[in-house]
């Protein structure tokens, strides 16, 4: 079926819209990662699913069509740990880069992959260059202790382009959902997934439970898939689909705030080395959710001999 079809479905407004089957799902995004539907069209569905809300019979299709179509890494023999990273900093340091640098150095082999999405934060990408890390123009493989970073336009060009439609219209898309819930590897994986809002939680999860994923969902730093180093988010394990609470959610005061850098990414990269090198505590919630996710994969519990030193 030709998108404009499925565009009178999905664009009748909020209380006429009609939801897409799992099937209708793949064939319209597939369509659209495709580049075979005009600019206009792109526009249209996005902006429809913006105000209709995609149902997880919808993000299923959606997820289907990009599994499809990704580069996606090689089987390693091992579960990668993934991390998808696209909210950047603005109030916070970004410190993806440090929980993934913490992994490696416990043996996981860890992906982060991400894009810049807005103008006026600061990105993994850009911490991961002044750490010495450069972005991967392939799609990898990666042993125990290693990791990369790959940008979004590696794994999908077509994801690419749907994420900068952003750029022109000012709100989300699907895509800002799909990167998060993901899994580009050909083999076993983890994708720590991380939202900003009740509602996104609730999608994901629903989301993750209809596909059977292998996955981490916790209120990320901004959005981007490391705890907020100030107080421990409630964290839950999918596997198989199935949901369980790992970690509860710290409440009440802060008894001692973290000692945390400036947000730009000089003053980011130098914290991280600093932590790595012991000359800086990890912040607990960060440390637990180390944990968490080496518990809930396949791992060493000592450093593996190539693993990435910064």
């Amino acid at each position: 079926m030709g998108i404009s079809q499925y565009i009178k479905e999905i664009g009748r407004g909020k209380d006429g819209a009609r939801s897409l089957s799992r099937e209708q799902a793949t064939d319209l995004l597939g369509q659209v990662l495709d580049g075979t539907v005009t600019d206009l069209e792109v526009g249209g569905f996005c902006l429809a699913m913006r105000i209709k809300g995609e149902t997880p019979e919808e993000m299923a299709g959606f997820l289907d069509a990009t599994h499809a179509r990704l580069h996606k890494l090689p089987d390693n023999g091992l579960t990668t740990v993934v991390l998808p990273s696209y909210n950047g900093a603005r109030k916070l340091p970004v410190l993806t880069p440090l929980l993934a640098l913490l992994l490696a150095q416990r043996g996981a082999a860890v992906l982060v992959h991400g894009t810049a999405t807005e103008n006026k934060r600061v990105f993994s990408s850009q911490v991961f260059e002044a750490l010495g890390v450069h972005p991967s123009r392939e799609a990898p493989s990666l042993r125990a202790g290693e990791l990369a970073f790959v940008p979004t336009e590696v794994l999908s060009p077509g994801l690419k382009r749907l994420l900068d439609v952003r750029r022109a219209v000012g709100l989300r898309n699907p895509a800002h959902s799909l990167v998060k819930l993901m899994n580009p590897c050909a083999g076993a994986a983890f994708t720590v997934g991380s939202y900003t809002h009740p509602e996104y939680a609730s999608s994901m999860a629903a989301t993750w439970s209809l596909t059977g994923a292998h996955a981490l969902l916790l209120r990320g730093t901004e959005g981007e898939p490391v705890a907020d180093a100030r107080r421990t988010p409630r964290m839950e394990v999918f596997r198989d689909g199935a949901r369980t609470e790992v970690q509860a959610q710290q409440d009440g005061p802060l008894a001692k705030l973290p000692s945390l850098p400036a947000v730009d990414a000089a003053s980011t990269a130098a914290y991280i080395r600093a932590v790595l090198d012991g000359a800086q505590p990890i912040p607990n919630p960060i440390a637990q959710q180390v944990e968490h996710i080496l518990r809930a994969t396949v791992h060493h519990e000592h450093p593996n001999p190539h693993a990435l030193v910064v």
